[in-house]
């Protein structure tokens, strides 16, 4: 599966700009009618080691789908009906904020202010989810009248999440139980997505100005992170060559371009990790969940072996690089046959034994 992602913010924050950073696609600034939207191979070293070692036919990374979305304005519905349909799918959202002063540069505001930008973004997002968690309430009223305790208790924990809403809090704040959660699943509310901050700056001499620890603060109290960036000179860096890319981010003191520091970051928040398979016909990465089973994350490579399931055979990556070859990370004792119990880690390389249909 790719990871799918939106960014958000409010007009001029620097979403396009963050967007070709990351896929490098030149996109033009947002229009208000089509989003932008590219898949791009997420970068992971550990394929590049892989594909010289076994020199396959075939080489498939996995993917991240970025979206650039318009950009959010208070009791805007035009806007906040296309920012449903946009990111309705997304699996996490990349929140642009701008924390950088220049007069050259328009903005939607007088003031730089990433609290505010942040309150606004999330305002119209619940306001969405309102609408949403609404419509479900009043179905779920006439199925109520048959007594159904399950209906009811959904129905309760529905209305104490819109209560917060209304209240001003995001449902990813309200610390939902198990329950409550699986309640408002199916509404795929947004305000419940997972965010990572981006701090869009303007040069990296100002990765520690104050608007950059507002939104820091802001994030520590909602328990997630903030990549800062330097959207301009990215964007640039991603037009150059790989070679000439390394040479460029080292003279601005960065070990990773904007895109795999945001890959990283997303896929911790997530809970994802990457796994393996390998051969002289293919090497590929798939993404699980951290903690899955074998026969579950079997079934990312196909729904047969996920059905079928009977044994994985494993080895890390860590192992077959330091060790140099399968028979000798198998001579260490380093190979080993696995269990449906069995959790993939991140970096495992499998082979699944599986019944075929």
């Amino acid at each position: 599966m790719g990871l799918r992602c939106g960014l958000i913010g409010v007009p001029s924050s620097g979403k396009t700009e963050i967007f070709n950073a990351i896929t490098a696609a030149r996109a033009p600034l947002y229009s208000g009618t089509e989003a932008n939207r590219v898949i791009v191979n997420l970068p992971d070293e550990r394929i590049d080691h892989l594909v010289e070692m076994y020199h396959p036919q075939k080489v498939v990374p996995a993917t991240l789908e970025i979206i650039d979305t318009a950009g959010i304005k208070p009791a805007d519905t035009g806007r906040r009906s296309r920012l449903i349909s946009n990111i309705k799918d997304m699996e996490a959202l990349l929140h642009v904020v701008r924390c950088f002063d220049d007069d050259q540069v328009p903005f939607e505001y007088s003031t730089i202010d990433p609290v505010r930008d942040v309150e606004t973004v999330d305002l119209e997002m619940m306001a969405a989810d309102s609408a949403t968690l609404q419509n479900k309430i009043e179905r779920l009223a006439k199925k109520a009248k048959s007594g159904d305790k399950d209906v009811l208790r959904e129905s309760v924990n529905c209305q104490k999440v819109l209560d917060g809403i209304q209240n001003g809090l995001a449902a990813r704040r309200q610390e939902l139980t198990p329950q409550e959660t699986n309640s408002i699943k199916e509404c795929n509310l947004i305000s419940m997505k997972p965010v990572l901050y981006i701090a869009n700056i303007k040069s990296m001499a100002g990765a520690d100005n104050s608007y950059v620890k507002s939104l820091q603060e802001l994030a520590a109290r909602e328990k997630t992170e903030v990549v800062t960036v330097c959207g301009k000179d990215e964007a640039d860096i991603s037009e150059l060559d790989p070679a000439d890319r390394k040479v460029f981010l080292k003279e601005l003191g960065l070990e990773q371009s904007a895109m795999e520091r945001l890959l990283h970051a997303a896929y911790a928040k997530l809970g994802l990790i990457s796994f393996f398979t390998v051969g002289e016909d293919e090497v590929r990465a798939w993404t699980c969940r951290r903690g899955d089973k074998a026969p579950t994350a079997a079934g990312k490579v196909h729904s047969d072996m996920e059905t079928g399931f009977i044994r994985m055979e494993v080895m890390h990556y860590d192992d077959l690089l330091k060790l140099g070859s399968e028979s000798a990370v198998a001579k260490a004792g380093k190979h080993r046959l696995e269990g449906r119990e069995y959790e993939v880690r991140d970096g495992d390389i499998v082979t699944v034994r599986f019944n075929a249909k």
